[in-house]
Order: structure tokens, then C-alpha cells, then sequence
């Protein structure tokens, strides 16, 4: 009997070592970030699903771009039976909406969920998913804004997802949006992704490697104190926003710092914030300025101007996978290992 207990105590420690984001590397009590689960590559003959978890769409043609550049690719494409429902600002009721994403995480033969548009909404709906058929057949979920809600949740779950343009956003005939066309496809389908990026005089130089993190500032914001607050050992922040005071991005950000978010993070990379228009500037300090003032006494690198947001060339980011970030003088690269 005792010999019973103890090997169901043994299996019970590695089951929590195995579930656990973080764990000791050794004695000196060096924290490592366990390696995130990443969904299958989509290849062609792969069936997706487009569904909106959130915020609603006018009619179909809202998403016919992702519908025609998903045929192009070889996918063959599903929607949620809610989709097109309407609900005050939502596709449809919180329960409609939690019915088509639950169908679509259940579902095995469905490879990816690419989420048709941001909005607001799926906070409302997190709490009540089950992910149980989910772990045993993995699939992408995509798309950014809103759906930062659904990466800080899978990625707490140990799941990689694609931060990347949506059907909602998508014009085929913009040739601006053709470079971040190629890296979702990139994504998607397991090809290598890299960055160079121009420099900044407000760049951080250095070197760092971590677990790509983030998504929408407001989002990540809202998310604290809750349990898909991230974890910010050894990972680095990617950040985007729109329509954001800089006031108001300054207290994301030090609410961010006073939440512990920066004292073990390994990099920053700022992607594009469209602010809010007509806005006076109080503080007479740039963007750059604020989150550089609320990250001081750290040391990471930090990067500007990535090509990543609301905006028409919005590059795909995998979020749980890792990234060797190098900013220099001249030049920055982020490489996806």
C-alpha cells in the first residue's frame, strides 16, 4: 500500500511538473519556460473555420477577402452558424458566440480558427470554453485585438497561436498589405518567419531569447490581476494599440510595471499605435518616451516601429514561439527559432 501511494504521488508531482508554465532549472533557482505545444502547420486540403467571437459583421462580403485568399491557399473553409447574428455590437449573443467557438475547438477536422474580425467581446465569453478536446487535437487560432484575449488564454494553457491579419481587415488589391499576407501564410503553413527592422533613436540595443508574448496593450491591460494575466519570465512583450490617448498609454504601462510585468521580461518589441485623434498631449513627451520611462531599472532590449497592429502591413507574430531578438545601432532582427 505504501509503496502504491508513493507512485501516485510520483505520477501526480510529474503531471504537475509537465502542466506547470514555469519550473526550476536547478538549485540556483534559474526560471526556464516550458516549451508551448505548437498546432500542427496548415497544409492544402486543411479545413479552417472563420467565426467571430466578438464584434459583428455587416453581411458576408465582410469576409469574402479571407474566404478567396484562403481558397487560393488550398484550405477549404467552414463558418460558424452565428457568424453573420447580430447583437447590439456583437456577432450574435454570448451564448451563440460560445457555441460557435466551442463547435470549432471540439471539432478535429477543423485545423485552424481564424477569428473574422476584433471588436470587443470575447472577454465575455473566456470563462465559459472548455478546452478539453482542444489538448488532444491542437489547432491555430489567428487573428489580433480583440482576440489577444484568446492568445493569453491558450498560451497560458501551453498553446501557440498566430497574431496575424484577419478576413475582417484584409484588401488583396493593397499592395501595402502583401508583405503581411506572406508572413500569415508563412505562419500558418510552418515556413521560417524573420524581421529586419529599421532603427530607432529610442531603441534599446541588445541581445535576448524568450518566449514571444502579447498582442493588444489594452487588452493585456484589462487582463490583470485575472488568471490569463501573463507571466512574464523570460518571455518578450510584443504591444500594439489604436485610438489610445497617450495619458492613457502611459497608465497601461505603469499599471503593467507596478503588476511586476517587466522585472524578469527578456525584450520589448513595439509595434504600431495609432493614437487617438485630436487628442491634446498633456505630457508633452512622445510614445516613445512614455514606455521607455516605464521601464526603467530594466535591461532588455527594446525595439521600435515593428510593423505589427492596426494597421494595412500588420506581419504575422507566432506568440508562444521563440524569438531571438537582436537590436543593434544600425539594424534589429527578430528571428523565430
Amino acid at each position: 500500500m505504501l509503496q502504491t501511494f508513493r507512485l501516485k504521488n510520483l505520477y501526480f508531482l510529474c503531471f504537475l511538473f509537465l502542466m506547470s508554465p514555469i519550473f526550476s532549472q536547478n538549485d540556483m533557482g534559474v526560471a526556464v519556460t516550458r516549451d508551448l505545444v505548437r498546432p500542427a502547420n496548415l497544409k492544402k486540403g486543411d479545413t479552417i473555420i472563420i467565426l467571430s467571437p466578438g464584434g459583428k459583421l455587416k453581411d458576408r462580403s465582410a469576409v469574402d477577402q479571407g474566404i478567396e485568399l484562403a481558397n487560393h491557399w488550398g484550405l477549404v473553409v467552414f463558418f460558424g452558424n452565428h457568424m453573420l447574428s447580430q447583437n447590439n455590437a456583437f456577432a450574435g449573443t454570448d451564448q451563440e458566440r460560445l457555441e460557435d467557438l466551442q463547435k470549432a475547438l471540439d471539432n478535429p477536422s477543423i485545423k485552424a480558427i481564424w477569428c473574422a474580425r476584433g471588436g470587443y467581446g470575447t472577454v465575455r465569453i473566456i470563462d465559459d470554453l472548455d478546452f478539453t478536446k482542444f489538448f488532444e487535437n491542437p489547432k491555430w487560432i489567428i487573428g489580433y485585438s480583440d482576440i489577444t484575449v484568446l492568445h493569453n488564454k491558450v498560451h497560458e494553457l501551453g498553446y501557440q497561436t498566430i497574431h496575424g491579419e484577419m478576413p475582417y481587415t484584409l484588401e488583396l488589391n493593397n499592395p501595402v498589405q502583401k508583405v503581411s499576407i506572406v508572413s500569415l501564410h508563412k505562419a500558418m503553413f510552418g515556413k521560417k518567419l524573420t524581421y529586419k527592422l529599421d532603427s530607432s533613436e529610442f531603441n534599446r540595443e541588445g541581445e535576448s531569447i524568450g518566449q514571444l508574448v502579447g498582442g493588444n496593450l489594452s487588452i493585456i491591460y484589462s487582463m490583470l490581476g485575472s488568471d490569463i494575466s501573463l507571466k512574464m519570465d523570460n518571455k518578450i512583450l510584443f504591444i500594439e494599440d489604436v485610438d489610445e490617448a497617450l495619458y492613457h498609454i502611459d497608465r497601461m504601462m505603469i499599471s503593467l510595471k507596478r503588476a511586476g510585468y517587466f522585472d524578469h521580461c527578456k525584450g520589448l518589441i513595439v509595434g504600431d499605435f495609432r493614437l487617438k485623434k485630436n487628442e491634446g498631449n498633456a505630457y508633452f513627451k512622445s510614445l516613445e518616451e512614455i514606455i521607455l520611462e516605464s521601464i526603467e531599472g530594466t535591461d532588455f532590449p527594446v525595439v521600435f516601429n515593428f510593423q505589427g497592429g492596426h494597421i494595412d502591413d500588420n506581419r504575422a507574430l507566432i506568440l508562444g514561439n521563440y524569438v531571438d531578438l537582436k537590436v543593434a545601432k544600425k539594424r534589429s532582427r527578430i528571428n523565430f527559432r
